[in-house]
């Protein structure tokens, strides 16, 4: 049964429906003949200083398009507010200056109606920029009503689930989206300015490689085989480093079966990119160099605020290994906690993280790092370090084997990006694989499987390589000081609502 508010909405709606037939019967209800000439922030850039003075003096004629946001009718003149893709502006409309019977029609327009209107500039007795109106037309009637109390938070998954609706009532939300778009290109520039080829590498997998997760499973019937939605570009993006593509990037759309929560959705953005020739410590001198770059580009400082935190882009970030981050933000623990597999398994069952018997010395350690440390993790910090055991495509450490040549950067408690030095010994990936392998069949979903043909790929000799992960959309929440990653995604996962 309907609602209050649901009953008075369809009410507008049948309403506005009766004002459509009547446009019908008069000729084309959907015009498509008019032409803009400017946009509304244009407007205002050009005329910012211009003096009401020096607009009747060289009158500026504009023809400009827009949703109609608000509705003033003072008896034979009305003001009202029309928003464009940029902006919005606000129109003088006088029945003296329009055809006649033009007028009329205008007051039984709706808010949400998409119409034109044409004039010239002038300022109000306020001053504010607007355009004095001789000619406005209807080009598209609005069905639905705009929602008159959208800010609230109550409404926060209506603006989700309709986010069409949330993108014409909340200019900030449109300045999020134009700021990811921003950030985007400038990852691309960065990158090409620095002699990297932009690539596409397959999303549907016979084999999901290149991270542990659980992939989405698809089916192709003229094949006959189940393919997979990649997980992740890199085994496709190294096999073009053995091609001889030296240095290439992939903005790229991946997929995990995993849990939804505020820094998680199914599908996701990210960029990776690989440079043979090039280590670890190269990749975090690089990803600096692009966060504080970024940064200072489209926000015109390195110093943010994020939900609360204050962060310094302008120092050196932090690096630390894995150990020494579990070591200072656990004063209590010493190295020896962490040397052998009955220690660190005491340790994690005195945190009350659950184990499992496949865990090794290296996994236990991880599982204390994500619980005591990752969300400490405020000020941009690099955490190198990681156990092979939890690394399987990463270059083993020359200096110790139990350690990989691996980073991951914070930043506001979260992992923004992941980086290594590669694998690119073949028969040590062989082996890192069968691990792999062994660990899916005990039934752990996100384990890897093995690749074949990847092997093969390497075995014809892939050279010193760096690779890295930079999550798009975490990054987007961060220079947008946004919460959830529900609020820089265009269209986020939901689940499907019931009736």
């Amino acid at each position: 049964m309907l609602n209050e508010v649901e009953q008075n909405e369809n009410r507008l709606i049948t309403h506005r429906r009766k004002k459509l037939a009547k446009l019908r019967e008069q000729g084309n209800a959907f015009p498509n003949d008019f032409r803009r000439t400017i946009l509304n922030a244009e407007l205002f850039v050009k005329h910012n200083e211009t003096t009401a003075k020096e607009l009747i003096k060289h009158p500026t004629r504009v023809k400009i398009t827009g949703r109609l946001m608000t509705k003033r009718v003072m008896g034979k003149a009305s003001f009202a507010h029309i928003r464009d893709m940029s902006g919005d502006m606000q129109l003088y409309i006088k029945s003296d200056y329009l055809v006649q019977g033009v007028y009329a029609q205008f007051k039984c327009w709706d808010l949400g109606d998409i119409i034109a209107a044409e004039g010239v500039i002038f300022r109000t007795n306020k001053g504010e920029l607007s355009v004095l109106v001789d000619g406005i037309y209807l080009l598209t009637k609005s069905l639905r009503p705009l929602p008159e109390k959208f800010h609230s938070l109550s409404d926060q998954e209506t603006r989700y689930r309709q986010r069409h609706v949330d993108l014409i009532m909340n200019q900030s939300s449109r300045a999020i989206f134009i700021m990811r778009a921003r950030i985007i290109d400038g990852i691309r520039r960065f990158l090409m300015v620095r002699d990297y080829l932009e690539v596409e590498t397959p999303m549907m997998q016979s084999i999901p490689g290149g991270a542990t997760a659980r992939p989405f499973i698809t089916y192709h019937n003229a094949l006959n085989v189940n393919l997979f939605l990649r997980i992740s570009p890199e085994l496709y993006l190294k096999r073009l480093v053995v091609g001889g593509f030296e240095r290439v990037f992939e903005i790229s759309r991946s997929f995990r079966n995993e849990g939804l929560s505020t820094w998680h959705n199914p599908e996701f953005t990210m960029v990776e990119f690989y440079q043979a020739y090039a280590d670890f410590n190269d990749f975090m001198n690089l990803t600096e160099d692009m966060i504080r770059t970024l940064t200072q580009d489209l926000l015109g400082t390195l110093h943010l605020h994020y939900q609360g935190v204050d962060l310094d882009f302008s120092k050196s970030f932090r690096r630390m290994t894995v150990d020494e981050s579990i070591l200072n933000f656990n004063p209590d623990l010493k190295s020896e906690h962490l040397s052998t597999i009955e220690a660190v398994s005491a340790v994690a069952r005195d945190l009350g993280i659950p184990l499992k018997e496949s865990y090794g010395l290296g996994k236990i350690i991880i599982e204390i790092f994500e619980k005591t440390v990752e969300h400490r993790l405020l000020e941009p910090t690099f955490i190198t370090a990681y156990p092979t055991e939890t690394s399987p495509l990463a270059r083993r450490s020359d200096n110790n084997a139990f350690l990989t040549d691996r980073f991951e950067f914070f930043v506001g408690g979260r992992e923004i990006a992941n980086g290594f030095s590669e694998l690119n010994d073949s028969e040590d990936q062989a082996e890192r694989f069968r691990s792999q392998e062994a660990e899916k069949n005990s039934g752990n979903y996100e384990a890897m499987y093995f690749d074949n043909d990847y092997i093969s790929a390497i075995e014809y000799g892939m050279p010193p390589t760096a690779g890295e992960g930079i999550g798009i959309d975490r990054l987007v929440m961060l220079l947008t000081n946004s919460a959830s990653i529900k609020d820089v995604l265009l269209f986020p996962y939901m689940r499907p609502k019931i009736d």
